[in-house]
């Protein structure tokens, strides 16, 4: 795909100006670690919810939403449109403990609730998971694209988006990243529309015009949201979907909750509101923000089937090249380029963001309590640093997984029912205890490194779980998120009920507590948004379904 004189004046304006205002935005001579890591607690809603949106959406989502729109259809919006209902989760059960205990790690609020070795335990997997998944792999995947795309050298891309990410995230701080999001979240919007836009044209000019006739022209089941749990086809002895409403259903949640209400690098945006009010609201607002890429990023695979399916064949991978090099003019192009670039970079700055607080204020600072501010803001960027050093290294290990989006979803299955389950019983639970957290923790990542070995593979090239049982690796979390529920509630019960400070304002004391109260702002009281939010998700599966 050759790019134009235009294009790239475009591309290189993006990354020269999204620098400026990163560092513009957030910079300051003697910047405290509050400034540095949590943007001086002073965003609201609508950066928080667009920080949201874009410290989760990569070039991952961009050419791999497309690809699985090919190949699999709409169903593979449902990891889009799940997360909605997670955010919900964030917004009225997880924010208001957060916000009000005035933490600055995920870790330091497991401290709280249950013990010091949890929240060692948790702040080791967030920055690994951050290395690993968020920063490393978004990286290889970014400069894949950009080599498959615009023919930039794969090293060269690497060390280019590396550097301009790090400059504006270790001297803007989280402030900087956030309003560099609030643009970036635009920008990436408005090149998936585009492309949508042309796509939807293009159907026209073949003759269809109508949703009857789309469906005509796809695969079976290609534009249903739902699909059944069983297919003949499917690999493995029990045949089931990967895709299916049960997967999704109690598979889903498992990978979600922990990931959108547990992960430093998400939640670090909430930690960063100026209100209580304001985190609460800005993590349903990108609730409604995680409704637009089921319309942009995955209906344009299934238009891509209808009127490239000869060109792309069986190489479902090559789906968003192909219809930006069919369908886009010249300097819309360079725009699609753009949001390409402000999608990978957003990942990478929130997760280098939230490592570089994990390693200051759960490592260095516990290790050093008489440490001044400002060393805990140098260690940080340090950290920062070090930490984008060792992924670009890591990136170039890549090419060893056979599918990426489907790795960076199996993974966390290493580590994420088991924190799934000591924060979901730990707001709802006043019983369960420190030992009861340490057993869930440690039994899912003996029991998930297992599985990894043997279903990535890590060793051999069979995957005896998924390939060879059948079982869709959604279905392995919502397994192994059982398992480790018994195993947390039974080792609480053996063992004495926690203390009445590890519970104190950490935790409900009824379910229903999150929905009482007076209103705020009513339009924009948590409650109404996240009730708005639900009517429009189910109209929409009801429609799709």
């Amino acid at each position: 795909m050759s790019i134009s004189p235009i294009d790239t004046i475009i591309i290189a304006v993006y990354l020269v100006g999204i620098i400026s205002l990163g560092v513009f935005a957030g910079f300051k001579k003697n910047i405290s670690s509050e400034d540095q890591f949590l943007g001086g607690r002073s965003l609201r809603w609508p950066v928080i919810g667009a920080g949201l949106f874009c410290a989760n959406i990569s070039s991952i989502h961009l050419v791999g939403l497309a690809s699985s729109g090919y190949q699999h259809g709409m169903v593979i919006g449902n990891f889009e449109w799940m997360a909605s209902f997670c955010l919900i989760l964030l917004g009225m059960v997880f924010a208001p403990f957060y916000f009000r205990s005035k933490i600055t790690t995920l870790p330091e609020y497991v401290e709280k609730r249950y013990s010091s070795g949890a929240r060692t335990f948790l702040a080791a997997i967030f920055i690994m998971s951050a290395l690993l998944v968020h920063i490393g792999i978004s990286m290889y995947a970014g400069a894949k694209v950009l080599e498959a795309f615009f023919g930039i050298n794969f090293v060269i891309s690497i060390i280019g988006i590396s550097v301009a990410t790090a400059i504006y995230t270790i001297l803007g701080g989280l402030k900087g990243v956030m309003i560099t999001d609030t643009v970036q979240a635009v920008l990436l919007l408005l090149g998936a529309a585009l492309l949508t836009f042309f796509g939807l044209q293009a159907l026209g000019d073949v003759g269809i015009t109508s949703w009857a006739q789309l469906k005509e022209a796809v695969k079976p089941e290609q534009l249903s949201m739902i699909q059944p749990i069983g297919d003949p086809e499917a690999a493995g002895r029990l045949g089931l979907r990967e895709y299916s409403w049960y997967s999704i259903l109690f598979g889903y949640p498992i990978l979600g909750i922990w990931y959108w209400c547990t992960d430093q690098t998400i939640v670090q945006k909430i930690l960063s509101a100026k209100t209580e009010k304001d985190g609460r609201d800005g993590a349903i607002f990108a609730g409604f923000l995680k409704i637009l890429p089921v319309f942009v990023m995955v209906l344009p695979g299934v238009i891509g089937y209808v009127l490239f399916k000869e060109k792309i064949g069986e190489d479902n991978d090559s789906t968003l090249m192909v219809m930006m090099t069919e369908l886009l003019p010249v300097g819309v192009r360079g725009l699609m380029a753009a949001g390409l670039l402000a999608a990978l970079m957003s990942t990478i700055a929130a997760a280098l963001n939230s490592v570089a607080t994990l390693t200051a204020e759960d490592i260095f600072k516990r290790l050093r309590p008489e440490a001044a501010d400002h060393e805990l803001v140098k260690v940080g960027r340090i950290t920062a640093a070090v930490v984008i050093v060792l992924a670009m290294l890591w990136s170039s290990q890549g090419a060893k997984f056979g599918s990426i989006f489907e790795a960076i979803n199996k993974i966390p299955m290493a580590f994420a029912p088991g924190i799934t389950t000591i924060f979901l019983f730990g707001v709802f639970w006043k019983r369960g205890n420190r030992q009861g957290a340490m057993a869930a923790l440690m039994f899912n990542v003996f029991i998930g490194l297992i599985y990894l070995c043997i279903d990535i593979p890590l060793v051999g090239t069979t995957q005896w779980i998924n390939k060879e049982l059948g079982i869709p690796f959604m279905q392995v979390g919502w397994y192994l998120f059982l398992l480790s529920s018994v195993i947390y509630v039974t080792v609480s019960l053996l063992t004495p009920a926690p203390a009445a400070e590890k519970t104190e304002g950490l935790c409900w004391s009824h379910p229903l507590d999150a929905l009482r109260g007076k209103l705020e702002g009513t339009i924009t009281d948590p409650r109404v948004m996240a009730g708005i939010l639900l009517v429009i998700m189910i109209i929409l599966y009801t429609l799709l379904h």
